[in-house]
């Protein structure tokens, strides 16, 4: 009876990264770690990766190689499937990298800091006009980017769930997004008149965690300016900009 193959050091080295890079965030860990963890020296591991961020790239390349051969899939963005293409092809990628969907939201200073990342934001922002659609209004914008926001959190906050049944329920769930926007056709409402508020009340000053999260998925995506951001949230400018600030 054979033994299973024992796998290679490169591949070694990339399983303990991605570990320790969605326990504890890429920038809190040092080639060092990655090298203890495996019982080899710092040196071992410099040999198959020059620096940490060539790790980095490594785990990434994937899921961004297959994210963008998706959306290379749609031949006409005009058409009304076309946005469905779109959110059923990026959800496949999420559930098919979920370890390294789950390593960016542990620290999305990777986004802006990491140049591997560069090519996610751009990715995430064609993506975005696809399901907008061809000169979208405001709302179509912000749909679009809602759709695109929930294919994510599901994927990486219920990691244990069986792909098959999670994969419908998150389809169902951008679907009623879509079902209760209103259409251009319905008479659009104006906003009630806000009362006065009492002294000392006003716009929140701090963001929770998932207003954060979802503050810099916005930011991220390149569809939103930071009025349109703060407005969403209910927040200021200036607490949105303390928020997003590195």
């Amino acid at each position: 009876m054979s033994e299973k193959p024992v796998p290679d050091t490169r591949a070694r080295i990339l399983e303990t990264a991605i570990s320790l890079f969605r326990r504890q965030g890429y920038q809190r860990t040092s080639v060092r770690e990655i090298a203890e963890q495996l019982g080899l020296t710092k040196t071992a591991v410099l040999y198959h990766f020059s620096t940490k961020a060539d790790i980095l790239t490594a785990l990434a390349r994937p899921l961004l190689d297959d994210l963008d051969a998706s959306l290379a899939e749609i031949a006409d963005p005009g058409r009304p499937e076309t946005r469905w293409k779109v959110i059923e092809g990026v959800l496949d990628v999420y559930l098919a990298h979920r370890h390294t969907l789950q390593m960016v939201l542990v620290d999305l200073s990777l986004l802006t800091r990491e140049p591997i990342f560069h090519r996610f934001v751009e990715t995430m922002t064609r993506a975005n006009h696809l399901v907008a659609g061809p000169r979208p209004d405001l709302a179509g914008r912000v749909r679009a980017a809602q759709a695109i926001a929930m294919l994510s959190d599901p994927v990486i906050l219920l990691a244990d769930a069986p792909t098959g049944p999670l994969r419908r329920e998150v389809l169902a769930g951008v679907r009623r997004l879509f079902a209760d926007s209103p259409t251009k056709t319905e008479p659009e409402t104006e906003p009630e008149t806000a009362p006065r508020r009492r002294a000392g009340s006003g716009r929140p000053s701090a963001l929770s965690p998932e207003m954060i999260g979802t503050a810099r998925r916005m930011h991220a995506s390149g569809s939103h300016t930071m009025a349109e951001i703060a407005a969403t949230l209910g927040v200021s400018r200036a607490t949105l900009y303390r928020h997003l600030s590195p």
